[in-house]
This record gives C-alpha cells, sequence and structure tokens, in this order.
C-alpha cells in the first residue's frame, strides 16, 4: 500500500473512532464535539471567507518569520567558518538562547515592542533559527579535508573554495535543516499569534477557547497541521527536483 494510502486509512480508522466515542456519549459535545459539528464549522468558516483570510495571514507571518531566521543563520553560519574568534563570543549567547522557551520571552516582547507583527514575527524566528543555524554550521565546517585539499592544489580563493567547495558540500546539511525549522516555525504560530492577535489561526483557536467552540479549535488545530504539511511537501518536491546528491534516501 503506497504511503497517502496509509495516511488516509490512518486518517479514517482515527475519525471513526472519534466518531464512536461522541455516539457513546462518554463526554459532553462540549468537551468533544462530532465530527460532524466540526466539518459543518470547517464548511461555514470556509464559504465566509473567515478560515482563508486567517490562513493566508499565518501563512504570512511563518513565511517572514522563516525567512528572517534563515538569513540570520546562514550569516553566523559562515561568521563561525570565517570567523572562529568571533564566533566564541557568540557561543554562550546563542546556547542560552537555544535553551530558553520563545513563549517565556512573550511578555519582554510585548513591552519592547508592542502588540504588532514585529513581535510575533520575532517568536518565530527564535523558534525556526536554531535548527537551521546547527545545521548550516555543522554543513560548513564539516567538509571533507581532501576536498579543500584538491581547492588549495589548484590554488582556489577563499572566495572559491566557500562558493565552489564548502557550500555545495553544506547544501544537505543546509536543507535538512530549514525542513526541521519550516515545521517549528508553523509549531511556533499559535505561540506567536498569543501576542494580542487579531487574526490568524492561533487567534481563531484562542478565541474559539474563549468562547467555548471546540468544534472551532479543532478546525484551527486541523488546519495548521495540514497547511504545514503541505508546506513540507511542497518544499521536499521543490528539493528532489532540482538537486542532485545527498537527499535521495532520506527526502520523501
Amino acid at each position: 500500500m503506497r504511503r497517502p494510502l496509509r495516511g488516509a486509512l490512518v486518517a479514517v480508522v482515527i475519525v471513526g473512532v472519534w466518531w464512536v466515542l461522541t455516539e457513546l456519549h462518554l463526554w459532553s459535545a462540549y468537551v468533544l464535539p462530532t465530527p460532524g459539528r466540526v466539518w459543518t464549522s470547517t464548511v461555514t468558516m470556509t464559504m465566509s471567507g473567515e478560515l482563508p483570510e486567517h490562513i493566508v495571514i499565518s501563512f504570512g507571518r511563518v513565511l517572514t518569520g522563516f525567512g528572517v531566521a534563515f538569513a540570520l543563520a546562514f550569516a553566523l553560519g559562515v561568521v563561525a567558518l570565517l570567523l572562529p574568534g568571533l564566533d566564541g563570543f557568540l557561543a554562550p549567547v546563542l546556547s542560552f538562547l537555544k535553551n530558553v522557551p520563545p513563549l517565556a520571552l512573550i511578555p519582554l516582547l510585548i513591552l519592547w515592542f508592542g502588540i504588532d507583527e514585529t513581535a510575533k514575527i520575532i517568536v518565530i524566528v527564535l523558534t525556526a533559527f536554531f535548527p537551521m543555524y546547527m545545521s548550516i554550521k555543522k554543513g560548513l565546517l564539516a567538509c571533507s579535508p581532501q576536498l579543500l585539499e584538491v581547492g588549495t592544489s589548484l590554488h582556489f580563493s577563499t572566495a572559491q573554495q566557500f562558493f565552489l567547495i564548502r557550500l555545495p558540500h553544506a547544501v544537505p546539511d543546509i536543507l535538512v535543516g530549514m525542513r526541521i525549522s519550516l515545521g517549528f516555525a508553523w509549531r511556533a504560530l499559535v505561540g506567536a499569534e498569543m501576542i494580542a492577535a487579531a487574526s490568524g489561526l492561533g487567534y481563531l483557536i484562542l478565541d474559539a477557547q474563549r468562547m467555548s467552540r471546540s468544534d472551532k479549535v479543532i478546525v484551527g488545530i486541523v488546519t495548521i497541521g495540514l497547511v504545514g504539511i503541505l508546506c513540507d511537501r511542497l518544499f521536499t518536491g521543490a528539493v528532489r527536483r532540482t538537486m542532485r546528491w545527498g537527499i535521495d534516501d532520506s527526502w520523501s
């Protein structure tokens, strides 16, 4: 059985178990709404434009945060390669931030940046940054000595060694870090949109919780998961179509 069919089968089983539990009335509809009620809410929110609007806004935030995180991660990865002395000063700060949950910084971010988009983007950046940074740094620093010797024998400059040897060698690690961080960015979305948001999927979930609409909460959760899977599939497909080395056995 192919993977999409296996995934569909698992989804059918989960919905079936969910339907049976609701039919047995083990929990009230307030706690566990029926699949039919959730589906009705999904259709209503989609037809009214509410759900697509939240998806577009959240996607924009994730894309912006992911892009900024990649730029910072790549820049600091290059610093670690070319300026190891400076990296020695940055490493303790980055190690500290890596172990601080971004959600713990929300009160400070609100005080410093207010409740506009900046604070939300920073939460996503802090969540997505470290997997990319560690992968980029590892890929650039772990280049084969034999390849570097070839570059030296060909009298490559530092720039030529970087662009013709180190960077191509690091591409598989960079892409893996990007894929992991893309998922982390979506996982940070609800936390980011806790910062006085008035739109987005995280706001949809929190607002539904305040209104005791568990069906809309489930709609928001499922939507985040499905959009995240779609982004991962698109990213993976683009990588498999454009890259020809280091990804065949692990990118699926």
